[in-house]
């Protein structure tokens, strides 16, 4: 399926969900003001989501002057993929994590925490960073970044219409509002709604992206070790990470139990690891 594709059927897919929760919220007028919403918010998604995760992280910019061995990894990695330079950010988090983003290779980025830089050898590190590139070459860095902002989208209007279905909703059922408990079935399930778009453009672009920077790399030993690292740092130091954009980062950044891992956006990091070591052979 091409990405063309993918994004536009990520974008209708939330584009519905946004009109529905603005019909059980206000009726035909609500769902004429989601509809509105929904066209701004595609174009922004589009043009802006990017900036939009990384001041989410309050992700900072950085020069190669500020982090050069990390901008020599990176610009290393991109020489070898024949891929422009992205833009390089930080994150003050002492979570261990990173992720990629933007709408093309020509306007990516790049953007690792605090706490990666600490615990990751420069292999390790290499490894992560040519996962991340994996995601550039693979071109779904897009289709992820969109994601992530509708999907907090849906679920910011979901809470609304949660909101509004305690204080009363609407009242006069023969006007154009649902009642009460439709708007808590959509505050209920409209963020399930998104949580399974999110799952559907995730679990299989990890395995993608694991095989794609071990092949930049050649050493697939490098991003199994750092995963392994990045497992549990994530689980002794948890990250405070947005829901809807968990499924940007190397590594789950969300912290749970069975349910939580089942709703995933992430395969198994055993599994991962496993498949790494196999490309070893």
């Amino acid at each position: 399926m091409s990405q063309i594709f993918k994004t536009a059927l990520l974008l209708g897919i939330l584009t519905v969900l946004l009109i529905v929760i603005g019909g059980a919220i206000g009726g035909q007028s609500g769902m004429l003001m989601a509809f509105i919403l929904a066209l701004a918010m595609n174009f922004a998604s589009y043009w802006f989501s990017d900036r939009i995760v990384l001041a989410m992280y309050r992700a900072r910019e950085v020069t190669e002057t500020e982090a050069p061995d990390l901008y020599r990894i990176v610009r290393g990695l991109t020489q070898r993929a024949h891929l422009p330079m992205p833009r390089v950010y930080i994150i003050p988090s002492e979570a261990p994590n990173a992720f990629a983003t933007g709408r093309n290779p020509e306007h990516a980025a790049v953007a690792v925490t605090e706490g990666i830089l600490k615990i990751l050898t420069a292999e390790e590190l290499t490894g992560v960073l040519a996962h991340e590139l994996g995601h550039v070459t693979n071109r779904d860095i897009l289709v992820s970044t969109i994601a992530a902002t509708l999907a907090g989208a849906v679920t910011y209007l979901a809470h609304m219409a949660q909101w509004a279905a305690i204080f009363g909703g609407r009242r006069d059922d023969d006007e154009e509002g649902g009642s009460p408990f439709v708007m808590i079935a959509m505050a209920i399930l409209a963020p399930i709604a998104a949580l399974l778009v999110q799952l559907a453009v995730s679990r299989s672009r990890e395995y993608l992206a694991d095989e794609t920077g071990a092949r930049l790399t050649h050493e697939p030993e490098w991003l199994a070790r750092a995963l392994e690292k990045l497992h549990v740092g994530a689980q002794m130091v948890p990250m405070q990470a947005n829901p809807s954009t968990a499924h940007l980062f190397i590594v789950n950044p969300l912290t749970g139990g069975a349910l939580m891992a089942l709703f995933s956006t992430h395969p198994p990091i055993e599994d991962r690891i496993a498949r790494l070591r196999q490309m070893r052979s």
